[in-house]
Protein backbone atom coordinates (compact mmCIF):
# COMPACT_ATOMS: atom_id res chain seq x y z
CA UNK A 1 0.00 0.00 0.00
CA UNK A 2 1.43 3.47 -1.00
CA UNK A 3 0.53 6.47 0.57
CA UNK A 4 -0.14 10.06 -0.96
CA UNK A 5 0.86 13.16 0.74
CA UNK A 6 1.56 16.88 -0.99
CA UNK A 7 4.37 18.64 0.55
CA UNK A 8 6.34 21.73 -0.88
CA UNK A 9 9.95 21.68 -1.61
CA UNK A 10 11.85 23.86 1.26
CA UNK A 11 15.50 23.47 1.10
CA UNK A 12 18.49 22.33 0.05
CA UNK A 13 21.60 21.23 2.11
CA UNK A 14 24.66 19.18 2.72
CA UNK A 15 25.20 17.02 5.85
CA UNK A 16 28.73 16.77 6.54
CA UNK A 17 29.88 13.34 8.50
CA UNK A 18 32.69 12.67 10.80
CA UNK A 19 34.40 10.74 7.88
CA UNK A 20 34.62 13.18 5.40
CA UNK A 21 31.51 12.50 3.36
CA UNK A 22 28.81 15.22 2.39
CA UNK A 23 25.27 14.13 1.90
CA UNK A 24 23.29 16.13 0.02
CA UNK A 25 19.79 16.65 1.16
CA UNK A 26 16.22 18.44 0.65
CA UNK A 27 14.15 19.57 2.75
CA UNK A 28 9.87 18.80 2.43
CA UNK A 29 7.30 20.44 4.42
CA UNK A 30 4.54 17.69 4.19
CA UNK A 31 0.85 19.01 4.13
CA UNK A 32 -0.52 16.34 7.11
CA UNK A 33 1.34 14.06 8.77
CA UNK A 34 1.19 10.46 7.07
CA UNK A 35 -1.17 7.86 9.44
CA UNK A 36 1.00 5.08 9.06
CA UNK A 37 4.45 5.08 10.57
CA UNK A 38 7.76 6.13 9.07
CA UNK A 39 11.27 5.59 9.93
CA UNK A 40 14.42 6.83 9.31
CA UNK A 41 16.25 5.35 5.90
CA UNK A 42 12.52 4.42 4.24
CA UNK A 43 12.87 4.76 1.05
CA UNK A 44 9.94 7.35 -0.49
CA UNK A 45 8.95 8.35 -4.01
CA UNK A 46 8.90 11.69 -4.64
CA UNK A 47 6.78 13.70 -7.69
CA UNK A 48 7.56 17.16 -9.06
CA UNK A 49 7.74 19.66 -11.83
CA UNK A 50 11.12 20.32 -12.91
CA UNK A 51 12.35 24.28 -13.86
CA UNK A 52 11.21 25.78 -16.54
CA UNK A 53 14.27 27.32 -19.05
CA UNK A 54 11.76 27.84 -21.55
CA UNK A 55 12.88 27.97 -25.42
CA UNK A 56 16.05 27.17 -25.42
CA UNK A 57 18.90 26.20 -28.23
CA UNK A 58 20.31 22.68 -28.72
CA UNK A 59 23.58 22.99 -26.81
CA UNK A 60 21.36 23.76 -23.66
CA UNK A 61 18.49 21.69 -24.11
CA UNK A 62 20.28 19.02 -25.37
CA UNK A 63 24.31 19.27 -24.66
CA UNK A 64 25.69 19.58 -28.28
CA UNK A 65 29.09 20.87 -28.36
CA UNK A 66 28.60 23.32 -30.60
CA UNK A 67 30.24 24.40 -33.98
CA UNK A 68 34.29 25.95 -34.86
CA UNK A 69 34.86 29.08 -33.16
CA UNK A 70 37.56 29.80 -36.04
CA UNK A 71 37.90 28.65 -39.48
CA UNK A 72 35.57 31.34 -41.02
CA UNK A 73 32.61 30.15 -38.85
CA UNK A 74 31.53 33.78 -37.80
CA UNK A 75 28.26 32.74 -36.88
CA UNK A 76 27.47 28.94 -36.62
CA UNK A 77 29.03 28.67 -32.92
CA UNK A 78 26.23 27.75 -31.47
CA UNK A 79 23.96 26.52 -34.34
CA UNK A 80 22.11 23.27 -34.29
CA UNK A 81 24.16 21.87 -37.37
CA UNK A 82 22.85 19.66 -40.07
CA UNK A 83 19.46 18.32 -39.79
CA UNK A 84 20.01 15.76 -42.40
CA UNK A 85 20.66 14.65 -45.68
CA UNK A 86 19.19 16.26 -49.03
CA UNK A 87 17.88 13.10 -50.88
CA UNK A 88 14.85 12.34 -48.54
CA UNK A 89 14.07 16.55 -48.19
CA UNK A 90 12.32 16.21 -44.57
CA UNK A 91 13.76 16.18 -41.61
CA UNK A 92 13.31 12.58 -39.62
CA UNK A 93 11.73 12.51 -36.52
CA UNK A 94 13.36 12.73 -33.34
CA UNK A 95 15.88 14.75 -34.59
CA UNK A 96 16.96 17.17 -31.28
CA UNK A 97 16.08 20.71 -31.91
CA UNK A 98 15.99 23.69 -30.27
CA UNK A 99 12.24 24.53 -28.28
CA UNK A 100 10.72 24.43 -24.70
CA UNK A 101 12.99 22.70 -21.94
CA UNK A 102 11.97 21.59 -18.75
CA UNK A 103 8.90 22.28 -16.76
CA UNK A 104 8.07 18.48 -17.01
CA UNK A 105 6.50 15.90 -14.39
CA UNK A 106 9.81 14.11 -12.88
CA UNK A 107 9.80 11.04 -10.98
CA UNK A 108 12.10 10.33 -8.52
CA UNK A 109 12.48 6.77 -6.70
CA UNK A 110 14.10 5.54 -4.03
CA UNK A 111 15.21 8.46 -2.15
CA UNK A 112 15.92 7.84 1.54
CA UNK A 113 14.45 10.08 4.90
CA UNK A 114 17.50 11.25 6.49
CA UNK A 115 15.68 13.16 9.41
CA UNK A 116 11.81 13.61 10.53
CA UNK A 117 10.64 16.48 12.64
CA UNK A 118 6.88 15.19 13.29
CA UNK A 119 6.35 18.80 15.26
CA UNK A 120 6.88 21.02 12.37
CA UNK A 121 5.88 18.24 9.34
CA UNK A 122 9.04 18.17 7.94
CA UNK A 123 11.19 15.70 6.19
CA UNK A 124 14.71 15.68 5.07
CA UNK A 125 15.10 13.52 2.06
CA UNK A 126 18.64 12.25 0.56
CA UNK A 127 19.68 13.95 -2.56
CA UNK A 128 17.78 16.53 -4.89
CA UNK A 129 14.12 17.14 -6.08
CA UNK A 130 12.65 18.06 -8.62
CA UNK A 131 11.10 21.79 -8.97
CA UNK A 132 12.34 25.28 -7.44
CA UNK A 133 11.98 26.44 -3.67
CA UNK A 134 8.30 26.59 -2.18
CA UNK A 135 6.91 23.91 -5.55
CA UNK A 136 4.75 21.48 -4.82
CA UNK A 137 5.75 17.63 -4.55
CA UNK A 138 3.96 14.32 -4.34
CA UNK A 139 5.62 12.29 -1.53
CA UNK A 140 4.92 8.29 -1.76
CA UNK A 141 5.74 6.39 1.03
CA UNK A 142 5.39 2.79 0.28
CA UNK A 143 4.02 0.96 3.70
Amino acid sequence: METKLLGTKKDMGALYLENGDVVPFTTIVLSTWPEEEIAIGQAVKIRGVSKGRGFTGVMKRWGHKGGPATHGQSDRQRSIGSTGPSTPGRVFKGLKMPGHFGNKNITVPGSKILEIAKETLEIKVRGGIPGARRSKVVVEFAI
